[in-house]
């Protein structure tokens, strides 16, 4: 299914979009699961819904784990399409970790640039997403930007993001000049990804449109241990992988200014951190 230019580009760039993997009436049926789903509690969801409330995140905030508890989000999870790019990018067996579902609505706000490996914390290895786009997604209503090279930098120290912009608290600075660029997708478009990259998204500042998308985790089988939220890993056959929990915190690294050139030094220690987009 992969070619050798799409794995090329992999290599290169640390992602890769997948046009077109899920069908249009795929994509319409998620929506309209999702849109119901939501409606009904569950234990994980970051933000309890509040119809009254004037953050458009907290009238749709996002759903976490629903694999979980619900049939259509875990044969989502264990796909076959997604297993056979996740095999092809990582040559390795992939174990799926996490399933979320964002809604973004018109006005919500974004998430500060961060790395996946922060939170999920996959020793050895990183981990990899398959992020699915339901809506169009474009610069208007926040698509995910990526920071293409960056699945070769180590682990970032984090700092205070905006929470005006931010839903998150936390960002990874970057140099002045960086290359950061927009996923452009359409519905049913898939965007594989290191768990190294940088990447994040800018509020939703359109008047009328949903940025919604199924977000996927998983994790190479050489892995002995995750963080204590993507416990159970389960195989694509369903059955449950027995892993260690990660350890908390670890070094990081820092951009510094060398001969005028950035580079990345190791200092300090990040704090383990439990949930991502």
């Amino acid at each position: 299914m992969i070619s050798n230019h799409e794995f090329q580009h992999y290599q290169e760039n640390g992602y890769l979009i997948a046009r077109g993997l899920f069908t249009p009436s795929e994509v319409q049926a998620l929506i309209g699961h999702y849109m119901e789903l939501r409606t009904q509690p569950h234990p994980g969801d970051l933000f309890g819904v509040d119809p009254n409330s004037s953050d458009p995140l907290k009238k749709y905030p996002r759903m976490l784990q629903m694999h979980r508890y619900d049939e259509v989000s875990l044969k989502a999870l264990l796909d076959r399409r997604i297993e056979e790019y996740l095999t092809a990018l990582m040559g390795i067996e992939p174990f799926a970790v996490q399933s979320m579902i964002y809604f973004k609505p018109p006005g919500a706000r974004g998430q500060a640039l961060h790395q996946d490996q922060y939170y999920l914390r996959v020793q050895p290895g990183t981990c990899i997403a398959a992020w699915v786009a339901l809506d169009r997604c474009d610069e208007e209503n926040g698509c995910l930007q990526v920071v293409p090279g960056s699945q070769e930098w180590p682990l970032l120290c984090t700092t205070k993001a905006d929470t005006s912009l931010s839903f998150t608290d936390v960002t990874v600075p970057i140099p002045p000049g960086t290359d950061v660029r927009a996923m452009v997708m359409d519905p049913g478009d898939v965007l594989f990804f290191n768990g190294q990259v940088v990447h994040g998204s800018t509020p939703n500042r359109s008047t009328d449109r949903f940025r919604r998308s199924l977000i996927l985790h998983y994790i190479g089988g050489e892995a002995s241990q995750v963080a204590h939220f993507y416990h159970p890993a389960l195989r694509f056959d369903g059955t449950v992988v027995e892993l260690n929990l990660a350890q908390e915190g670890g070094q990081c690294g820092i951009w510094v200014d060398q001969e005028g050139v950035p580079v990345i030094e190791m200092s300090g220690a990040e704090g383990l951190a439990l949930r991502t987009e």
